[in-house]
This record gives C-alpha cells, sequence and structure tokens, in this order.
C-alpha cells in the first residue's frame, strides 16, 4: 500500500493540479463490485452536475466530484468520488 492515514487528504478541495496522488474506490458493474488503487497526478478537479434515472423533484440538482489524474503512461482517467474513496498522497 503506497502511504499511510497519515498521508490521507480528507477533502477533494485540497488537491491542486500537479498533486500525485493514489485514489482506492469501489467499481461496481451489475452486481459485481470491487476494490482498485489508481495512482495519477491531479489534471483538475471538478464538481459535476448530473440527471438522474427517476422522477425528482425539477428544481433538484444532484452532484458529483470528479478527479481528471494523468497516469504514468499518459493516459487520462476520470474517478467519480463517493463516501467510500480514499485519496491519499503518493511519492
Amino acid at each position: 500500500m503506497i502511504g499511510s492515514e497519515l498521508d490521507t487528504i480528507p477533502c477533494v478541495e485540497e488537491l491542486k493540479p500537479g498533486d500525485r496522488i493514489e485514489v482506492e474506490h469501489r467499481v461496481t458493474v451489475g452486481s459485481k463490485s470491487w476494490t482498485t488503487r489508481t495512482v495519477g497526478t491531479v489534471v483538475r478537479t471538478e464538481r459535476v452536475a448530473h440527471g438522474l434515472h427517476f422522477d425528482r423533484a425539477p428544481d433538484e440538482k444532484t452532484y458529483s466530484d470528479v478527479i481528471l489524474l494523468e497516469l504514468p503512461d499518459g493516459e487520462l482517467t476520470t474517478i467519480t468520488l463517493d463516501e467510500f474513496t480514499v485519496i491519499r498522497r503518493a511519492p
């Protein structure tokens, strides 16, 4: 495991472009789910508004926090954060 509890970043607002981080997050596809780690450099963070798949109040807004990471091979990946996501500083 990279980092320790002391290296944990409690909120996405602390991240800046250029920060090297490790993100531990749960991936769910259908009825299967697993935990994975992604290490990369922060390109940007944003709060994205999105719609839901069932009727809600028309003025209700739903948002997700998202991190765009550049992986060591140059590939870009987007990670949507949830309550189970752990972010740590990477060496």
